[in-house]
């Protein structure tokens, strides 16, 4: 069981999940602190939720240190893991992260809910407002309280700023409703015209209500 296969079987699903949403976006590779980290697939709605996969020719090495960057970013996360690194894979990440197995049978992957993901109880404001671009933060001051003082900053003095000045509740809704709006933005693969080629038992798993 290779990373495509497992990848292909979690964007099927949910590509087939979000079937005409069109407030949904489903999103491969996505960049994270300053897009020196990235994660397999992201569902970004009315939260954020991340995807990681690790197949059976996949290691566990980087898992901790995944784990610590996409706790600071994701509402949600889970993973989708080889049958064979579950039990390890469990001992590494958080009680809220969900957990997915997947596995081979017939020829077909399979994915099996294990657990289900919570609520992330310590997304960093910091870290949320490095996900917008310099423009979109200049964007995001004039719309909260006006951008004096600010029109020359960095986009890191930016991102501070809006990390201070906005709630989490709203910093979060901006930056969700911003990366939906980006045009032709990384690899998007809602809408793609995607066979159903595994056997899937899952409960909704990229769905929101909004926070």
């Amino acid at each position: 069981m290779r990373d495509a296969d497992v990848r292909s079987a979690i964007c099927d699903y949910l590509v087939e999940l979000h079937a005409g949403d069109r407030d949904t976006m489903i999103i491969e590779e996505m960049g994270i602190w300053a897009g020196a980290v990235r994660i397999d697939v992201a569902v970004i709605n009315g939260e954020m939720h991340g995807f990681e996969l690790k197949s059976a020719s996949d290691t566990l090495g980087r898992l901790p240190s995944q784990r610590e960057l996409y706790d600071r970013v994701f509402d949600r996360v889970t993973l989708v893991v080889a049958d064979k690194h579950q039990s390890k894979a469990m001992s590494i990440v958080p009680e809220w992260w969900g957990v997915i197995t997947a596995f081979e049978e017939d020829g077909k992957v399979e994915l099996q809910p294990f657990r289900e993901a919570a609520l992330n109880p310590g997304v960093d404001p910091l870290q949320m407002a490095r996900l917008l671009w310099r423009d979109e933060a200049l964007d995001c001051l004039t719309r909260f309280g006006g951008t004096k003082g600010f029109k020359s900053a960095t986009a890191e003095k930016l991102a501070k700023e809006i990390s201070e000045r906005l709630s989490i509740e709203d910093l979060c809704e901006e930056v969700r409703t911003v990366l939906k709006r980006r045009p032709n933005w990384l690899r998007q693969v809602l809408g793609d015209n995607r066979k159903m080629t595994i056997s899937v038992d899952l409960h909704p798993l990229g769905s929101a209500a909004g926070r």
